[in-house]
């Protein structure tokens, strides 16, 4: 998003919006558990709710087999503990007494609003301008990385504990025999400013399988820890991920370029640092998806195959074979997680200055509107504890910081939500810290609505990952997240908490913007969105199919009762009557909202078409292509990219692409995955 080109003044920004008080309905509708769902739905007999999300109270414990112990000195409350939703009082700077409640709508608007520098560019960039296509030569490398934070003093790539590091230098050392380009991204060479037919160099595969060497890479592998399963895993790291550097096209943009199955590191433990074609197939296609669905997303340049087999277990069961092995060039502004800054922290005070290192790192490269606030009455909070103390986000930018992060990750979640996405794996090694959607592994999107629904077959039988909860597994990670921070003397309990009641608010106010703009209603309805997604729990509806044909719906309330259902007929199948009675009162309740609307059905169904996607990327979609793939024929891959590029438009002659999974679809290794690529 792009800072406005005139300087701010603080004294001029107008207040803040209150909101519309809640009702006391609103307000004790808890969004743990089910944060679209009513609380009668977790109690329907047809609908086992997933297990309770992990406990928010608990500090984490940090252990690790080369280290002592570390405990976190602090330990803070629930961030709803003792407050309501909008606990915080927003306070003039200038006054003692605290103003009537309320909350901003966006503590990371009014942040970025507070940058002094005109020319910052948040998350992504935003200029169009045309630029000259560059050359792989003449592509301008920056590798601040590298250049401004520790680096291991070792070169070795022999499996070990890292210490005081924040990354490791690592050549590639893959084996290659012949590569071929599966795939590539030109919107992706855009952002580089780099000339799509430089995909057409013969040495092109083998400079990104990096059996040739880019000129002014400086190649590195992150260290990094975190929570896998709610458990501390200790060190982790670029196992099998090899940053070459970071570019900077014509418009001032960092974009960070890393190989996927690029060989071994420091990190790899036990593992060969390689990839197969499947799993990178998976990613190559995802990564671009989600980014034409509007989700933000880590991106993906290319996808080549190594000419060589890599041997892999997939389910776990002692029966490895080989397939073959690939490498995914992938790319973001920063591949930084929440366990970049766990790691050190966990190796106790020493390494507090490396935390505080990476976060002033990530602050000025990639957050810079943060760098130059001036205290402004919007950003500033009283509590509701007995102190009344107050907290000015403007005076300490690690607290702004953490902040902005909770909100992202919010956001991010509440569009997965959204387009029914469900990561699988959202241990803390895998959250970004600039809210993107990172590492692609036994990912799913719905196909029948079930809320417990995990693609992951380690998830299983827990399912602490499943579709349901993720809002609450993103809290879960924000609080270890603001404990690392807490911890490293970063920010205080207090803005701790602050970051985590953020988090709540803006989770809550992005979904039921999001279910309000997918359904054409004029405002959001809680009750009628409890009610439809409680039908298509039971009855298995498609979810992405379902959203799409609701726009066919007349806003006419003297449509015959019989015909009530016909828009709707292609995904309520096999359902008795008395499901159809259950259907047909939600579909005319439906009616009576939009009638009342004002909205023509025409430009109701426009904007509805707008947000709701006709084709996502289901997996067996995906093992289609990468059955095709691993006999050599690449064209399904290619084909499937270009029409995810357009998920909300009609594409006729694709409708294919569309249906429902077939049967086959159900097997092992299709719908569900393991961890193991």
């Amino acid at each position: 998003m792009e800072v406005p080109s005139t300087k701010i003044n603080a004294n001029q920004l107008e207040p803040t919006k209150k909101r519309k008080k809640k009702t006391k309905t609103e307000t004790e509708c808890h969004w743990f558990g089910f944060p679209f769902l009513p609380q009668a739905f977790a109690a329907s007999p047809r609908f086992s709710p997933p297990p309770s999300p992990p406990s928010r109270l608990s500090s984490p414990s940090f252990h690790s087999s080369h280290s002592p112990s570390f405990y976190f000195s602090r330990l803070f409350p629930s961030p709803l503990a003792g407050c309501s939703r909008h606990g915080l009082r927003r306070v003039s700077m200038d006054s003692t007494s605290p103003e009537v409640s309320a909350s901003v709508d966006s503590v990371a608007e009014g942040l970025k609003n507070q940058s002094l520098n005109s020319d910052d560019r948040g998350v992504g960039g935003s200029s169009v301008e045309h630029q000259a296509k560059k050359k792989l030569e003449d592509l301008k490398w920056d590798n601040s990385f590298v250049r401004e934070l520790p680096g291991d003093p070792l070169t070795d790539i022999i499996p070990r504990e890292v210490l005081h590091a924040c990354y490791s230098n690592v050549l590639p050392s893959v084996e290659v025999d012949s590569p071929q380009l599966v795939a590539w991204s030109e919107s992706v060479a855009n952002l580089l400013d780099l000339d799509p037919q430089e995909f057409q160099r013969p040495d092109f595969p083998l400079l990104f399988s990096g059996a040739s060497s880019l000129v002014g890479v400086s190649p590195y592998a992150q260290c990094y820890g975190g929570h896998q399963f709610g458990m501390w895993a200790g060190q982790l790291g670029d196992g099998r991920a090899i940053t070459l550097g970071e570019i900077l096209n014509s418009r001032s943009e960092r974009w960070e370029l890393q190989l996927k199955g690029a060989g071994k590191t420091p990190y790899s433990r036990s593992a060969d640092g390689l990839a197969v074609l499947r799993s990178s197939v998976r990613e190559f296609l995802c990564s671009e998806a989600m980014h034409s669905l509007g989700i933000p997303t880590t991106r993906a340049l290319c996808l080549l195959t190594t000419g060589t087999l890599v041997t892999r277990d997939m389910f776990y069961d002692g029966n490895p074979k080989e397939e073959p092995g690939a490498i995914i060039c992938r790319v973001a502004q920063s591949f930084l997680r929440f366990g970049s800054y766990q790691i050190h922290t966990s190796r106790g005070k020493d390494d507090y200055k490396i935390v505080r290192a990476l976060a002033d790192y990530v602050i000025r490269h990639h957050f810079p509107h943060i760098e130059n606030m001036s205290s402004s009455q919007s950003l500033s909070f009283s509590t509701d504890d007995k102190d009344s103390s107050v907290i000015d986000l403007t005076l300490n930018k690690y607290a702004a910081w953490t902040v902005e992060v909770a909100e992202r990750t919010a956001s991010l979640i509440a569009r997965w939500q959204g387009v029914g996405f469900t990561h699988g794996v959202l241990n803390t090694d895998n959250m970004s810290i600039l809210g993107l959607t990172i590492d692609y592994g036994p990912f799913g999107f719905l196909d029948a609505f079930d809320p417990s629904f995990t693609p992951n077959t380690t998830d299983l039988p827990g399912r602490r990952y499943c579709f349901a909860n993720q809002p609450d597994i993103g809290l879960w990670n924000i609080a270890q997240f603001a404990s690392t921070l807490s911890a490293a003397g970063l920010i205080n309990d207090k803005e701790a908490n602050y970051a985590m009641e953020r988090y709540g608010d803006k989770f809550m106010d992005d979904y039921q913007s999001i279910m309000t703009k997918k359904l054409g209603l004029p405002k959001y309805n809680k009750q009628l969105i409890g009610k439809l997604l409680n039908n298509m729990a039971v009855d298995k509806v498609d979810y992405t199919n379902f959203f799409r044909l609701l726009s066919n719906v007349k806003a006419d309330p003297s449509i015959p009762e019989k015909e009530l259902l016909v828009p709707l007929k292609a995904v309520l199948l096999d359902i008795g009557k008395e499901r159809k009675e259950a259907w047909a009162s939600w579909v005319k309740t439906y009616i009576e909202e939009l009638a009342g609307s004002g909205i023509s059905d025409e430009e109701r169904k426009a904007s509805m078409d707008a947000v709701n996607p006709k084709y996502i990327l289901r997996n067996y979609l995906c093992q289609s292509a990468i059955d095709a793939a691993e006999q050599g024929d690449f064209g399904e891959v290619r084909r499937l990219l270009k029409i995810m590029e357009r998920p909300y438009d009609e594409q006729p002659g694709m409708e294919k692409y569309a249906r429902l999974p077939p049967a086959w679809a159900y097997r092992p290794g299709v719908r569900m995955l393991s961890c193991s690529s």
